[in-house]
């Protein structure tokens, strides 16, 4: 992972008992600055590096870090002279402008230096039922940014492309209209719905108050979200609460029975709506292929068959379509009622999804 890095030169010293004059030190990452529980907190991805075969002095790693900690980032560092508050003897450092180059950052160093980050972000409920080995690697793709009032992050209609955590401040959920449909504050998640259908961003983020966001590529959450079950129950129960919120007059249309088109609503949004809702009854699908059936009890799967497909293999092939038309009846034949379930309708969906993301993934490798 390329990163900026900034030399610090020894232009004086007296007596120090480990460090000579001309003596350089590296210094790369970033810090940011958090309200945690009302109290300012600093997540810092400082990597100091010592001259060639000396000791790391914790006195002196502390006053880089201070610095980097006070101009939040490396690139924005000027040319300044700082002095070590260490043990009483003389020395004092200036930071090189021209030495700043990019290299390639050694992972296991930067993996030493992530203990404050994940303690930090573990207490974020997405985090919290993830090992601290796999979250050092989550850790390592997150990229922070501030916001400021009244900034879009997300645009109703483009083009699904990050994951994104608000970590502070606060900002509203609004439809084609600017209607607040929601608000979001500390902890809380977006974007995950579109990556994970394929349709574009359904609604548009604006931060109320400066927010402080961690966003995740949409190639990343991905591979994050086959490789966590953790993290899928955790977005299955997130998927669930926000179309229970923005959703509440649409799932209750389909609790008397409902029809529609899937260009207008799509097979993933109308299964996601059936499932909060937990509904029982038949969903039957006249799709470019034939007729497909979807019997759910109490929101979860039952049974389901497409063409010559039944099961999971049936789903997956309904949420390849887009075109087509939709009726749900709360009518539910009786051997159906009694027979057993096929599994968690949400959890369906996203191995489909992943399904499909792996498809599409294999096409592209071979064009």
């Amino acid at each position: 992972m390329s990163t900026t890095e900034i030399t610090f030169k020894i232009i004086d010293e007296t007596n120090c008992p480990m460090y000579k004059k001309d003596d350089e030190f590296k210094l790369s990452g970033n810090a940011l600055s958090l309200k945690l529980d009302k109290a300012d907190t600093f997540i810092s991805t400082a990597i100091v590096r010592f001259p060639y075969g000396r000791s790391a002095c914790r006195i002196l790693t502390g006053d880089l870090t201070n610095v980097l900690i006070h101009y939040n980032n490396v690139d924005k560092i000027p040319l300044v002279e700082m002095e070590c508050s260490g043990c009483g003897e003389f020395i004092r450092m200036q930071a090189g402008y021209e030495k700043r180059f990019s290299f390639q950052s050694d992972t296991d160093s930067a993996l030493e230096r992530m203990d404050l980050i994940v303690s930090l972000l573990s207490n974020f409920s997405i985090f919290q039922s993830i090992d601290e080995f796999n979250l050092r690697d989550i850790v390592s793709l997150l990229k922070l940014k501030k916001y400021p009032k009244g900034s879009i992050v997300l645009t109703k209609g483009t083009p699904a492309q990050k994951f994104y955590i608000l970590l502070s401040g606060t900002a509203k959920v609004l439809d084609e209209n600017g209607v607040c449909l929601s608000r979001l504050g500390k902890g809380d998640v977006f974007g995950e719905m579109s990556l994970i259908s394929g349709d574009p961003v359904g609604a548009t983020i604006k931060v109320v108050e400066t927010a402080t966001i961690v966003s995740i590529e949409g190639k990343d959450f991905k591979e994050i979200l086959n490789k966590s079950p953790s993290v899928q129950m955790y977005l299955t129960r997130i998927l669930a609460q926000r179309l229970a919120e923005s959703n509440v007059l649409r799932a209750e249309e389909i609790a008397s029975g409902m029809t529609g088109q899937l260009s207008q609503m799509s097979s993933i949004e109308l299964l996601q709506a059936l499932n909060i809702s937990q509904k029982t009854g038949m969903v039957i699908l006249n799709l470019p292929k034939g007729n497909a059936r979807l019997y759910l009890k109490c929101g979860d799967l039952v049974k389901a068959d497409y063409g010559n497909k039944v099961g999971r293999d049936a789903v997956y092939e309904i949420l390849r379509e887009k075109e087509g038309q939709f009726n749900f009846s709360p009518n539910l034949p009786q051997e159906q009622l009694m027979g057993p379930e096929i599994g968690s309708l949400m959890e369906i969906i996203l191995d489909t999804t992943r399904m499909m993301d792996e498809e599409a993934h294999t096409c592209e490798k071979l064009a």
